[in-house]
C-alpha cells in the first residue's frame, strides 16, 4: 500500500543527500502522521525525517485488512519507494507495534529503534471510549466541530484527547464532515490483529523503549519477552507522564530520543 507521506530536513535533500540518515515517524491508533511533529521538527536539523499516516488513518488509503504485517509491509513498501535501505524507526502506542513488527521481520532495514509506551504483548480487549466517541461522530450528521466537541464529550472528558480526536474529522466535497478514519476496519479488528503482540525473529539492534511513569501499557511483567525480543533495549521512564509522554513532556522526551539515536547513527555533514 502506498502510505500517505510527509518528508522534512534542514536542508532541501539536494542532490546526493537522498541517502542522508533517516528517521520514519509513525503514529498511533487514531492518529495521523500530524500527531509527532515536535518530535519530527527537533529532528530534522540532523536527519531526513518521514512521518507517516498508518493504513486507515489520515489521508492513507482505506484496506479491510489491519494487521501488524500487513501495516509493517507498508511502511518497508515506502522506504523501497523513498531508496532508504535503512532508518530509525519511532513509533508510538500502535505505531510502536508496527516498528517493532518491521525490525522482527526486516532487521536489516532498522539501524535503530524507538518505541513509544508500547510492549511487544498482546492486550486485552477493552471497551475503548475513544473508538465508541469516533462511532458516535460516524453516526451523526456533524455541522460544525464545537457540535461535534459537545457529541463526545459524554465519552471523553479530557478536552486535550476531544481536541486529538477531532482532528480527523474534514468536510467532504459537499461541505459535510465526515471522518478519515476507516472505522469499519478498525472496528472488526480492534480486538483481535490490532491487539496482538509483534512476532518474529530477534531484532539485534538498538532499542529504546520510553514507558510514561503513569502508564501501564510498559509494566515489569513484559520485560522478559521485552528482552527476549530486543536483546539490546533499555528502557527510559518519563517521570510524570502518561500514555502521551511525547505530548505532555516533549523537551524530555525529545532529548532521550535524540540523545539514544546520535550514539549510533552518524548526522549528515
Amino acid at each position: 500500500m502506498k502510505l500517505n507521506y510527509s518528508r522534512q530536513s534542514g536542508d532541501d535533500l539536494l542532490e546526493g543527500q537522498e541517502n542522508s540518515p533517516a528517521v520514519i515517524l509513525i503514529h498511533g491508533m487514531f492518529g495521523s502522521l500530524s500527531n509527532l511533529g515536535v518530535l519530527a521538527r527537533s529532528l530534522t536539523a540532523d536527519y531526513q525525517v518521514i512521518s507517516v499516516d498508518m493504513r486507515n488513518h489520515g489521508d492513507s488509503p482505506h484496506e479491510s485488512l489491519m494487521d501488524l504485517p500487513s501495516m509493517a509491509a507498508d511502511i518497508v513498501e515506502l522506504m523501497d519507494d523513498l531508496g532508504l535501505a535503512s532508518a530509525t524507526l519511532i513509533g508510538h502506542s500502535l505505531g510502536g507495534k508496527v516498528s517493532m513488527q518491521v525490525a522482527l521481520n526486516n532487521p536489516d532495514r532498522v539501524s535503530e529503534l524507538v518505541v513509544i509506551d508500547i510492549a511487544p504483548v498482546t492486550y486485552d480487549t477493552r471497551q475503548d471510549a475513544a473508538l465508541d466517541a469516533l462511532n458516535l461522530l460516524a453516526e451523526n450528521h456533524i455541522t460544525s466541530r464545537r457540535d461535534a466537541d459537545s457529541l463526545i464529550s459524554k465519552h471523553i472528558i479530557e478536552a486535550p484527547v476531544r481536541a486529538f480526536l477531532l482532528k480527523n474529522l474534514a468536510r467532504n466535497p459537499e461541505g459535510e464532515f465526515r471522518l478519515k478514519l476507516n472505522l469499519a476496519s478498525i472496528n472488526q479488528n480492534y480486538a483481535s490483529t490490532l491487539v496482538s503482540a509483534p512476532t518474529g525473529q530477534a531484532y539485534g539492534g538498538p532499542t529504546l523503549f520510553l514507558k510514561g511513569e503513569h502508564s501501564a501499557y510498559i509494566q515489569e511483567k513484559h520485560r522478559p519477552v521485552m528482552q527476549q525480543l530486543f536483546p539490546h533495549s533499555q528502557v527510559e521512564v518519563v517521570a510524570d507522564t502518561a500514555h502521551w509522554l511525547h505530548a505532555e513532556k516533549p523537551e524530555a522526551v525529545n532529548a532521550l530520543i535524540r540523545a539514544f539515536i546520535a550514539t549510533k547513527t552518524p548526522t549528515k555533514p
